[in-house]
């Protein structure tokens, strides 16, 4: 099986993350996520979906509990 990609953080991604106190909440998440992150935010090509799954990012991770619209518990 393939080795995943791994991505590197836009500075855009740096930026939402800041301006919002969330920097800890995402380095606090398992690598995978927050490669799952980069990469699923940065395939869309239209940038209002952009914009929409990085707004759902930050939500998820200001609330804790929940990746990619799914229940976690952070283990």
């Amino acid at each position: 099986m393939p080795a995943r990609p791994r991505y590197e953080m836009p500075d855009f991604f740096r930026d939402a993350l800041n301006e919002r106190g969330l920097m800890e909440e995402y380095l606090a998440r398992p690598p995978y996520q927050q490669n799952d992150y980069i990469g699923w935010i940065n395939r869309t090509q239209q940038e209002v979906t952009k914009q929409k799954r990085l707004k759902q990012m930050l939500d998820e991770l200001e609330r804790g509990g929940v990746y990619m619209n799914m229940k976690w518990n952070g283990l």
